[in-house]
């Protein structure tokens, strides 16, 4: 195997630009990692290494257009592409081909990446699984919905992947794989081309292993100021327990407590936040709001195929056609009262200090795990990295998530690089 396949997509942008690496060679390191270790992992939906070889030719015939030039991306299988199939995880789209590539997928093509194949996602990107295992330990669970893109970005076959989360489908396979996992702020990375389920909240980010890989790709994509990883100041941390802080194992809670020492040693100006009262409903209207539009956003499927679906999915949708329009109403309307009063405690806060999850992986492939610390950020629309800092009693990675209020992405990212290295 060669190294080029651990190369983080901003080191291996350095060497394509100075002429010091092509993109053959990393994309044919990629391939050569994905055949090695694909057959215990199983993280790739549709995997064809000549179109992707094709494709780092082409790149290297041209001069370098971007910091994506040449960069091999893999994308979950609800985001659609021209030239491979899109499934969306779900045997009602067995072999189906889009006739054009989603937007973020025609975007990156457009910067000179290079597209190395479709990742495993969850039924319709819920939390029925997929067939991918943990790199970390083949016996647990990766997480999901972005289940093939966070195994595959730890396990070193590519160094980015598209990822999408509508509760806590990119932070929780990424604490659980040992990725970097990067909610961007709600809209931020066009949508068209995603198999919608949830309107409002369903949010295109990444999985990385670095931060700085993170922003590059979002960066690009939407045309944002480069962030700058160098000569960082320490942040200003919320510590936020959150209402459901005793859902969390004690290694997570130990973890987390036991780093606020450290940060406020190396600078960082620490406090803690608590969030009461509406707060604490906000996982459980997540859960209204999406079923409310999954009913509607899978009509097709749930009249058409009613046989193709999971049970558990199934539920879920039939749950949603039960929310009337009142309640859909009022949960929207206590979200957006949340979001408001958590304006105050970002003017005293860069960020918030939170779990990525309950704890480690569980055991077993049967689940993707609860979605207990990502459902009432997706809500809250802003920003959320998680970063893996610490490692559980079992030796499988525990993650750390910072949370930004919305538009303050080039923050969240500089807020958990600099958490990063201080813990790390």
């Amino acid at each position: 195997m060669s190294a080029l396949n651990t190369l983080s997509a901003t080191e291996a942008a350095a060497r394509i630009a100075a002429g010091r690496l092509t993109s053959e060679a990393l994309v044919a390191a990629c391939i050569e990692r994905i055949q090695s270790r694909e057959p215990e992992v199983r993280a790739w939906a549709h995997f064809d290494a000549a179109i992707a070889i094709e494709q780092a030719r082409a790149r290297d015939r041209e001069t370098p257009r971007t910091r994506l030039h040449g960069i091999p991306v893999g994308v979950k299988d609800v985001i659609d592409t021209a030239d491979l199939p899109t499934e969306y995880g779900s045997p009602i789209y067995r072999g189906n081909r889009p006739s054009c590539d989603a937007a973020c997928v025609a975007q990156v093509r457009e910067l000179g990446g290079v597209i190395l194949g479709k990742t495993v996602t969850t039924e319709f990107a819920t939390r029925h699984p997929g067939k991918t295992r943990n790199p970390r330990d083949v016996r647990h669970t990766p997480g999901g919905s972005s289940s093939g893109s966070a195994a595959a970005v730890a396990d070193a076959m590519v160094p980015i992947a598209f990822g999408t989360q509508t509760t806590s489908s990119i932070v929780r396979p990424a604490a659980f794989c040992g990725a970097v996992g990067y909610k961007p702020s709600f809209g931020l990375v066009n949508r068209a081309g995603l198999k919608f389920l949830s309107d409002s909240l369903d949010t295109i980010g990444t999985l990385t292993r670095t931060v700085p890989d993170a922003a590059m790709i979002v960066e690009e994509l939407c045309g944002a100021q480069v962030t700058s990883f160098d000569n960082m100041t320490a942040p200003r941390i919320g510590f936020c327990r959150t209402p459901y802080w005793n859902e969390a194992d004690e290694a997570t809670r130990t973890a987390l407590e036991n780093a606020l020492p450290r940060l406020s040693r190396a600078g960082a100006v620490m406090g803690e936040v608590a969030l009461d009262g509406e707060f604490a409903r906000l996982n459980e209207l997540q859960v209204t709001i999406s079923s409310y539009e999954f009913y509607r956003a899978l009509a097709y499927e749930r009249t058409r195929f009613p046989d193709q679906l999971s049970e558990s999915l199934m539920a879920r949708i039939l749950g949603g056609g039960r929310v009337s329009r009142a309640q859909y109403e009022e949960a929207c309307a206590t979200a957006a009262r949340c979001r408001a009063r958590l304006d105050d405690v970002f003017r005293v806060h860069d960020v918030l200090l939170a779990p990525s999850a309950p704890g480690e992986a569980p055991r077993g492939l049967a689940s993707t795990g609860e979605p207990t610390f990502g459902s009432l950020w997706t809500l809250m629309l802003g920003p959320a990295v998680t970063i893996p800092a610490f490692t559980g009693p079992s030796g499988l990675p525990l993650g750390a998530q910072l949370i930004g209020t919305p538009g303050s992405d080039a923050r969240t990212l500089a807020a958990a690089e600099w958490v990063r290295r201080v813990l790390t």
